[in-house]
């Protein structure tokens, strides 16, 4: 029940009709109808920049990459066979990633202290409760998970993204992809492990329930 609410909270957000039904809206979109693409897009749009973002660590690139993903998919509705919308849309956002990271692979990493963050697509680690303490805390821990995350490989970092920010299991990140599961597991677990290490770095900011004893 918790999953459907937040679907309708965010569709609600985004201007979707309370009455959205996907598979109606893909058929339309498959067909050219244009306000059903445009539908689908005000649904995934922050989806797609969050992996994008995460996964390259600039905003501009990520935001072009997400114009050029959505035109990919637009073009390429015929090719869509079912299942999973969100999945193959997450494939093509993954997909050209990798595009552009090849096409600029002589250029360094971004330093870790000109990562920008931002809130707009940042994971939140909310607390229902109102507790500025605790809101503090989970503020100081979501910064250095992001800057946890931006000191991984970028295949480490697409896998752990969409695993544990946006809740893909492992059989739709190996599809997504397109790589066995078992190198999914490694890619996940590699990058926990080294995420877990980059934190411990800092133990004086870490919240007191995260720090080690």
């Amino acid at each position: 029940m918790q999953g459907l609410e937040t679907g309708q909270s965010e569709r609600a957000r985004l201007g979707v009709a309370p009455s959205f039904d996907e598979s109606q809206t893909l058929e339309r979109a498959a067909a050219g109808d244009l306000a059903a693409f445009n539908q689908l897009v005000l649904l995934y749009q922050n989806l797609a920049y969050s992996v994008a973002y995460r996964t390259l660590l600039d905003e501009a690139a990520a935001a072009d990459v997400v114009q050029e993903s959505f035109l990919k998919v637009y073009r390429a509705f015929s090719t869509f066979q079912g299942g999973s919308f969100k999945s193959w849309l997450t494939r093509i956002v993954a997909n050209s990633c990798y595009d552009w990271l090849r096409a600029r692979k002589r250029h360094p990493t971004a330093n870790l202290d000109d990562l920008i963050e931002n809130d707009e697509y940042a994971p939140y680690f909310e607390d229902g409760s109102g507790d500025p303490q605790a809101q503090v805390e989970q503020a100081e821990l979501r910064d250095l998970l992001e800057r946890a995350l931006a000191a991984l490989p970028a295949d480490q970092r697409l896998a752990i993204t969409l695993c544990d920010v946006h809740g893909y299991s492992y059989e739709e990140i190996a599809e997504i992809a397109d790589i066995p599961i078992g190198t999914v597991k490694s890619r996940i677990n590699r990058a926990r492990s080294r995420v877990r290490a980059f934190l411990l770095r800092f133990p004086e900011l870490l919240p007191a329930t995260f720090r080690p004893y």
